[in-house]
């Protein structure tokens, strides 16, 4: 069965890269309604906005979405992730500001509010992106791959200089709440290098290391507090991968596979996906496949504790 949000709930805070005071709510929404964005701050123009891979613009730092007429709304990833992993196919996200709110950086505020206020059941059919045939996308040493599997299975390996980071490599089966209990606490992260950068910019206005941002240098972990895991840096971009296919529409059936990937490539991903009908087909999803999705069997203990 497709599913909603039992009552709406709202957050606030900053967006990460504007820095702009943000106030979010999440609306429940009717069977086939799928995920939109409407901006309550746009007037004289189309404010409503589809997430959907169809409508990412700019993917370079976090993953923008947008209409035909231009209205945008930006770092959508967590929010989508938290959506796929509480099983959340329908909802009317409205929002006052052109970036989701941040808050500490991963899925967990969002999926603990979600959990919250409870998870209804609609009277429609759940239908399944499932992978016949392996596709692949590549840009220099980075690559993502989607292969046929029974359910939805993340496989990713990262390298950075930074001795605090490093290689790091994992996979995870994300059935049975895998999502809510191995990654939804991971939070994004950056180098010292890229923080200066970026700020110079005019970007990552909002971001404040230890509250919603770990940054690292050299072999220093800058943030207080330190990990939460010994692999976080991994383990978000498992859960930016998770948010970037939850705009494919539908859950997907398939093995996921990033090397060195980010938001811009598992668009092109999904992209060369679409593009070709012989890999894919859009099957319902019966009991039996119900339970393999991420948001199946999930409850609020499920999230980890954080600091």
């Amino acid at each position: 069965m497709q599913t909603t949000i039992r009552s709406a709930v709202t957050f606030t805070g900053r967006g990460l890269h504007s820095g702009a005071r943000v106030r979010m709510t999440v609306h429940p929404a009717s069977a086939e309604y799928g995920i939109w964005f409407r901006r309550t701050d746009v007037i004289g123009r189309d404010a409503l906005v589809q997430a959907h891979w169809s409508s990412v613009e700019n993917a370079k730092l976090c993953t923008e979405i947008s209409n035909a007429q231009g209205v945008k709304v930006s770092t959508i990833e967590h929010l989508m992730a938290a959506l796929a992993g509480c099983g959340i196919h329908n909802a009317l996200i409205e929002i006052d500001a052109a970036e989701v709110p941040i808050l500490d950086g991963s899925s967990a505020p969002f999926a603990a509010a979600f959990l919250a206020r409870g998870v209804r059941e609609l009277d429609a059919d759940l239908r399944c992106i499932e992978v016949l045939k392996p596709v692949e996308v590549r840009e220099g040493t980075a690559a993502a791959r989607l292969e046929p599997a029974e359910t939805l299975i993340i496989d990713f390996e990262i390298e950075f200089p930074d001795a605090a980071i490093g290689y790091q490599h994992a996979v995870l089966t994300m059935a049975n709440g895998a999502f809510l209990r191995e990654l939804s606490n991971c939070r994004t992260f950056c180098r010292q290098s890229d923080v200066e950068a970026m700020q110079k910019a005019g970007l990552a206005l909002g971001g404040n290391p230890g509250e919603n941002a770990v940054v690292f240098d050299g072999d220093r972990v800058l943030s207080p507090g330190g990990l939460r895991r010994a692999d976080e840096p991994v383990r978000h971009k498992m859960l930016d991968a998770l948010g970037d296919l939850a705009l494919a529409g539908a859950p997907i059936l398939g093995r996921y596979t990033g090397t060195r990937a980010g938001h811009a490539m598992t668009n092109r991903l999904l992209r060369a996906l679409f593009a070709d009908p012989t890999a894919y087909r859009v099957v319902t999803c019966d009991a039996s496949r119900r339970r393999l999705l991420p948001g199946t069997a999930i409850k609020p203990s499920d999230i980890p504790a954080v600091a």
